[in-house]
């Protein structure tokens, strides 16, 4: 017996019994999360980690809440904001250093995470899946109902769906790597707002 087959089959004695999965129907369709609407723990946690959530009524109402730089870059994959920016579609052929002055993108989310204030963000949405993490700002809007509990609920959302380039987004970029300080947009969007359609 060889050295590697000695060190294989001694791998296979020393495994754990088999357990079964827990069965997670306790977290399917819960409407709170620790004593709090999925909506609430969505907004707690999304500010803990950097993001700014607005409560919009419709995608108009977003327009009185953008602070818009005359002659800044502004893309966006919503149709109803074309009046206000470029179509994100049309840079979808764009190298990263054509975007690289993109001030601000407006995309729309498929979903959000109550437990971690994630978005689920397909390249369908993002018109150049570069889009999100170049921009100096980044504005998601998603539907209130469409925001669920937790990662398991999130994960049954996405089965069957088949993308390219899909993502989670959490907050503006961030790191504490150095001197344990937090920094914001350390390596993308120096913001992330979070505009909730709650009708």
């Amino acid at each position: 017996m060889t050295t590697r087959e000695k060190i294989l089959a001694d791998v296979r004695k020393s495994q754990p019994p088999l357990v079964a999965a827990p069965d997670i129907t306790l977290w399917e369709n819960r409407q709170q999360v620790d004593g709090l609407t999925v909506l609430e723990t969505f907004k707690a946690v999304a500010g803990n980690v950097g993001s700014k959530v607005i409560s919009v009524e419709s995608i108009a109402d977003i327009k009185t809440h953008l602070n818009i730089i005359p002659g800044s870059r502004v893309l966006t994959s919503i149709p109803q904001l074309f009046d206000v920016a470029t179509d994100a579609a049309l840079a979808a052929g764009a190298t990263p250093h054509e975007l690289e002055n993109v001030e601000l993108a407006i995309l729309q989310a498929e979903f959000g995470i109550a437990e971690n204030s994630a978005l689920w963000v397909t390249e369908k949405q993002m018109g150049t899946r570069v889009l999100p993490f170049i921009c100096q700002h980044l504005a998601l809007v998603v539907n209130a109902g469409d925001i669920v509990a937790d990662m398991h609920a999130a994960y049954k959302r996405t089965q069957g769906s088949d993308h390219s380039f899909a993502t989670f987004i959490a907050g503006p970029s961030k790191t504490a790597d150095i001197e344990q300080s937090l920094v914001l947009g350390a390596h993308g969007p120096r913001s992330l707002s979070i505009f909730v359609l709650t009708t």
